[in-house]
């Protein structure tokens, strides 16, 4: 199974999971936002429930039919993206399944991408975070930073395959970040233009 992913659990953040879904499908990527639970429906951080594309469940079952150890996500254009927010982004960071899935994919040759607090709390479990430049929000960096990653203050940073950004006012230069990795930076820039930005 081959695509581009946001997982969503309960308390993420809206902006960066919604703004960041609403970017890539404008720029012609088919995203699919998956729930870390059985259920469809998540509620955010701000109280607004979300209905997901697929369950875990559905999800994991896919996955399965394709291959049993998720090498199937294995393209660089292949992403893994995780929205902020609390305490959504401890309870992606407290799925294992997930954990697993992010670090064999990354090891595949996929890509990942954080925002907030995930880059802190969720890429400080990938095995291969050590020297990776990243930034996230104030004060989420130090589990990163204790597992070796290289934490800078800016707003989006793309390195290598691991795309992060600061926080929700980032949001859309962060979908826009995305979208250049997969579709390339003229179709990013397009997008840009049509936002008005």
């Amino acid at each position: 199974m081959k695509g581009v992913y946001v997982f969503l659990a309960e308390g993420f953040e809206d902006i960066e999971a919604l703004a960041t879904v609403d970017v890539l499908r404008r720029g012609g990527v088919d995203v699919t936002t998956v729930s870390v639970t059985d259920d469809l429906v998540i509620t955010s951080s701000h109280g607004i429930s979300v209905c997901a594309d697929m369950a875990a469940a559905e999800f994991l079952n896919e996955l399965d039919g394709q291959d049993a150890s998720f090498n199937g996500l294995s393209v660089e254009s292949d992403f893994l993206i995780f929205p902020g927010g609390m305490p959504g982004t401890k309870n992606l960071a407290a799925t294992p399944w997930l954990m697993e899935l992010m670090n064999e994919h990354y090891a595949a040759g996929g890509s990942l991408a954080a925002i907030c607090a995930a880059p802190g709390f969720v890429l400080s479990q990938l095995e291969g975070i050590r020297g990776v430049r990243f930034t996230a929000y104030d004060g989420c960096e130090t589990p990163s930073v204790e597992a070796g990653g290289i934490y800078v203050r800016e707003g989006v940073v793309r390195d290598g395959r691991i795309i992060t950004g600061r926080g929700a006012g980032w949001a859309v230069p962060f979908g826009l970040e995305i979208l250049a990795a997969i579709k390339g930076p003229e179709k990013a820039a397009a997008v840009k233009a049509a936002l008005m930005l």
